[in-house]
């Protein structure tokens, strides 16, 4: 039996528009939905009632989760962070800047800065979809469609926004890309050679905390309020980023394909080709439990992320609801497939300024 409360929540006060009810399931309930475990119960099968008695859980998914991912460091090298170019706009500045994750590791990405703000703001880690200039579209550089803009979109909103370049587009060394071979396989596979037991999704989820470090780190930054915003190949970044980052206090994704079976997970950049093999247990309703109590929405199109998604948010809400903010946990199918427009965005928005602006 599905059991619903109704949920509006409102950002008036903010200036936002109302939040649509961000928990009403599907319709029509799909013949095939995902059958996914339940979370709230212990391995030994004994039901968990009690907030106090969720952490030991927790990090029981946590640590299953860490052995997946082939582990992360457990040292942080220092960011030596490099400000370069700065280009003025006429309501933000636009600067790209390079920062170390690893020792002799340097990534580069797009800092955008709100003019004429006063004191500390919000701050947005933004994770680009798949496109071959990474973080050029959304951040305004290319593209005319000022629907793939959520960078410069979030900055006008009153964020300070870091858009860093996913590793799957990284500069290799010359001669290292085999013929015909694709750019995200090739930098995966020099990902590995330093980290064999990496995957690809586990050097985005550094890569992400690494963000975070830089971005708190900034004097006009709030450390308090950084959210992350992920569409496509991004949005499937947030899930991970939020899951092992409690500094993250508001993640929105945006057609990633929730489940495992949904897009191409597969891929050897994300997870590989093992997590279609028998014996294979995980899904990701128990990184939205990771999350759990910090806000997350899942928008949805109708093509990597439809009906079916809704399945994680349900088997994550009763986690958010024994720690007493169900409302927290919420997803909008705008219907308007592959896409960060329409209702989506609005949405989207306001979910942020809820719960970073306060």
């Amino acid at each position: 039996m599905r059991t619903l409360i109704p949920l509006f929540l409102t950002a008036a006060c903010l200036g936002a528009e109302p939040l649509p009810d961000l928990q009403r399931p599907p319709q029509a309930i799909p013949a095939d939905m995902p059958k996914l475990s339940t979370l709230t119960t212990t391995t030994g099968g004994v039901a968990i009632t009690k907030a106090s008695d969720w952490p030991a859980r927790r990090q029981e998914l946590r640590q299953a989760w860490e052995k997946t991912l082939g582990g992360l460091p457990q040292r942080k090298v220092a960011l030596a962070p490099e400000f370069l170019a700065t280009e003025s706009l006429p309501s933000f500045t636009r600067q790209k800047v390079t920062y170390q994750i690893e020792e002799g590791v340097r990534i580069d990405a797009m800092l955008m800065v709100p003019k004429d703000a006063k004191g500390k703001l919000p701050g947005i880690v933004l994770f680009h979809p798949t496109y071959s200039n990474h973080y050029a579209r959304a951040v305004g550089l290319e593209d005319p469609e000022q629907e793939r803009h959520q960078g410069v979109q979030l900055v006008e909103q009153g964020f300070v926004v870091l858009a860093p370049r996913c590793f799957i587009y990284s500069d290799l060394p010359p001669g290292y890309k085999k013929k015909g071979e694709p750019i995200y396989a090739a930098n995966t596979r020099y990902l590995q050679e330093r980290h064999p037991l990496w995957r690809g999704i586990t050097r985005m989820t550094w890569d992400g905390i690494r963000a975070l470090d830089f971005i708190e780190a900034l004097p006009n930054v709030d450390p308090h309020r950084l959210g992350i915003f992920g569409h496509s190949l991004g949005a499937k970044e947030v899930i991970y980023v939020a899951a092992f980052d409690e500094r993250v206090k508001c993640t929105v994704s945006s057609e990633g394909g929730v489940g495992l079976k949904f897009s191409n997970w597969d891929d050897i950049w994300y997870l590989g080709p093992d997590i279609k093999r028998p014996g294979f247990v995980r899904e990701h309703h128990e990184l939205l439990a990771l999350i759990a109590p910090r806000p997350f929405l899942l928008l949805a199109g109708n093509a990597s992320d439809n009906d079916l998604s809704w399945a994680f948010i349900e088997a994550a809400l009763p986690v958010y609801q024994l720690l007493g903010v169900r409302e927290h946990l919420g997803w909008f199918n705008h219907g308007l497939g592959h896409r960060y427009g329409g209702a989506a965005r609005p949405v989207a928005e306001a979910f942020f300024d809820l719960h970073l602006k306060r």
